[in-house]
This record gives C-alpha cells, sequence and structure tokens, in this order.
C-alpha cells in the first residue's frame, strides 16, 4: 500500500545546500524512454513505485528520454503517492532525436516545457529544474540571460524549488556557474564517478561547488552501459580506446565470475563525498539487485576485485571519457541538416 511506501531503510546522505536527506541510491529514469531498448510500461511504473517503497527518495527525470515517454511513466507512477515523500527532478533545454529540433534553451520554451513536464508528471511542483546540456547551446550567454531568468521566474511562481545545471563537461557548467546572476542550487554530473573517469574528485570540481554552497548529484555508474556485460548502446560516444580498456576489465571480472556491473555500482556507492547517484533500470528485478547492492555494500571478495580493477585496470590511463567528441558531431550533423533543408529540400526528408 501506499502507507508502506518509504518505510524501507536505505542508508541517507545530506544534501547540505537543499537541506535534504537523500538514498545513496537514486532513481535516473532514461532508460524508462527505451533509450537502452523496449521496455514493458507495466513493468516500469511497478520498477518505480518498488524503488520509493524500498527507500529511494529521489528521481531523475527529463523530457528528453523516449520524447516525453519517460516523464509519462513517472507520473503514472507516482499517481496516489504523497508528494512530499519524494524529491523530483527533471529538465528543460534538450527534447527531440530530430538534429534540427533537439535543443531549444530559449526562454519561451523552457517555461513552456516545465509546464508541460509538470502536467505529464502529474505534480504541482518539481523540485530541482535543471538546465539539460548546456554544452550544445551555440553560446553560454543564452543560458545566463535567457534560460536561467526564466527559471528563477518558475521558482518565484512556485513552479519550482530549486535550480540545477547538467552536462558532461564540467568545465561548461562551473563556467554558467561563475556568471550566472541566478542562483543555482545543484550540480549533475554523469559518468565522472567510475572506475574508468573520476574528475569529479580528481579536479578541483567538488571543492569548487562546495565553495558556491552548490549540492553535487552523481549519474550513471555504469557509465551509460559501458561498465556492462551487454555493453554499451550504438549511439555511446566513448572512443576505441576507452571500450577496449573496459573489455579488459568486462573479461576479468568474468574469469572472477562476478558481474562488472556490480563493481562499478559498488565502487560509486563507497563514495561517502557524493550523496546521491542516479542508476536507472526499467527492470523491477534489476532495480531491486541495484538495491541490494546500496544496502549491503561490498564483499571482503567484492573488495579485493574492485582494488584490482581500479588499481591494475583503469587508474594506469588518469582520467578516460569522451569530451568535446559529441559536441563536435552533434554540430558536424546540425551543418549538414541545415544545408539539407536549406539547399537540397528534396533530399532532407530522406536524410532525417
Amino acid at each position: 500500500t501506499d502507507e508502506e511506501l518509504n518505510q524501507l531503510a536505505m542508508q541517507r546522505r545530506r544534501l547540505r545546500n537543499l537541506s535534504l536527506d537523500v538514498s545513496i541510491l537514486g532513481l535516473g529514469t532514461s532508460s524508462f524512454g527505451n533509450e537502452y531498448g523496449p521496455t514493458d510500461e507495466v513493468e516500469s511504473i511497478e520498477t518505480i513505485r518498488e524503488a520509493l517503497r524500498r527507500g529511494i527518495n529521489i528521481i531523475d527525470t527529463a523530457p528528453w528520454y523516449g520524447s516525453g515517454k519517460a516523464e509519462e511513466i513517472v507520473g503514472r507512477a507516482l499517481e496516489g503517492i504523497p508528494r512530499e515523500s519524494y524529491i523530483l527532478n527533471t529538465k528543460v533545454g534538450r527534447y527531440e532525436k530530430n538534429i534540427i529540433r533537439m535543443f531549444d534553451f530559449r526562454a519561451e520554451t523552457v517555461l513552456r516545457s516545465l509546464d508541460e513536464s509538470l502536467r505529464k508528471l502529474g505534480v504541482p511542483y518539481i523540485d530541482v529544474i535543471q538546465v539539460h546540456d548546456p554544452e550544445f547551446c551555440p553560446d553560454i550567454d543564452i543560458i545566463i540571460n535567457e534560460t536561467l531568468p526564466a527559471l528563477q521566474r518558475a521558482k518565484e511562481a512556485g513552479k519550482v524549488k530549486y535550480i540545477g545545471m547538467t552536462g558532461y563537461p564540467l568545465a561548461v557548467q562551473k563556467e554558467i556557474i561563475e556568471k550566472s546572476s541566478v542562483k543555482i542550487d545543484t550540480s549533475l554530473s554523469y559518468c565522472h564517478y567510475t572506475l574508468h573517469d573520476r574528475s569529479l574528485v580528481t579536479s578541483d570540481y567538488m571543492t569548487f561547488m562546495k565553495s558556491r554552497g552548490i549540492d553535487v548529484l552523481n549519474a550513471s555508474p555504469i557509465s551509460m552501459g559501458l561498465l556492462s556485460s551487454q555493453g554499451p548502446q550504438t549511439w555511446h560516444p566513448a572512443p576505441e580506446f576507452l571500450r577496449s580498456v573496459c573489455q579488459e576489465a568486462l573479461q576479468y571480472c568474468q574469469d572472477q565470475g562476478v558481474d562488472l556491473a556490480r563493481m562499478a555500482l559498488l565502487f560509486t556507492l563507497e563514495n561517502e563525498d557524493i550523496p546521491t547517484t542516479f542508476v536507472s533500470t526499467p527492470s523491477r528485478d534489476m532495480m531491486l539487485q541495484n538495491i541490494a547492492c546500496a544496502e549491503q555494500g561490498a564483499t571482503p571478495q567484492e573488495k579485493a576485485i574492485i582494488d584490482h580493477l581500479f588499481h591494475h585496470i583503469f587508474k594506469q590511463h588518469g582520467d578516460l571519457g569522451w569530451e568535446g567528441l559529441e559536441v563536435l558531431n552533434y554540430w558536424t550533423n546540425l551543418g549538414k541538416a541545415l544545408t539539407l533543408q536549406q539547399l537540397y529540400p528534396s533530399h532532407a526528408n530522406i536524410s532525417q
């Protein structure tokens, strides 16, 4: 029953700026939008409800995930659950698969998007509204002068409690935060505290955010499937060398009879400086396994394996990622798409 929700214990850590205690495991929702293959809606809804019953109290979603599908599923799952019993974050700025309409950071668009998210999620307010992947904005000043002031107006109107940033390059988030006259409350980083990339803590990023009174949220400890036995989806931006190192790690885990994804999750959850880490799966069984990881921690054998993975396979290569690759790819493809649309309209539809 709904009364049972949130009753079961999971370790919590403090978001100091927001004065909230959050479960160390957060529920990401990218997989509910079919980003990682087809999903069963009924199971997805039950997965979300079960996560809340088991003590997860923070959910992260976005209009981008399945072009609104993830938000709709989350909204259906939250029906009848007291609003104050969970923290719900979503995003603005990134929308459609069509490359020409993928990003839009204009004030009127983000406000319309926020209203649409409120409707789909079926809630009176969002806890943290986040600017989604601002590295794809052609000019950071658009974020500073349009996007953030619009979100501040939404905050004053009671539609959102807090304003956050998210995106892959840590430097872009830092630049926006330094320039913004609007108070930024949270920073969500993904794939930057993993076995192959610890730049969340090896750079000055955490220190910078703490000095600004900004809470850091973490996501993708399995690096969007890179650190799993299934391997990444075709769209994954990781370069070949990083993939080969992850393959070496996978082989080692298989030789040891353990699951690489579990080792990767345990590695991330061990860091007590990271309040919460979002993981997304539409599978109820997989979600329960993730919760077991969070509740039980690593066994001595698993700790030894994680230690070997980090010190003997990954650490020697430094922080491996794909910064700049997605942005470069985006502008290249957008340039082609716009050229087709403007000069060769009869071919544009074929290529979209």
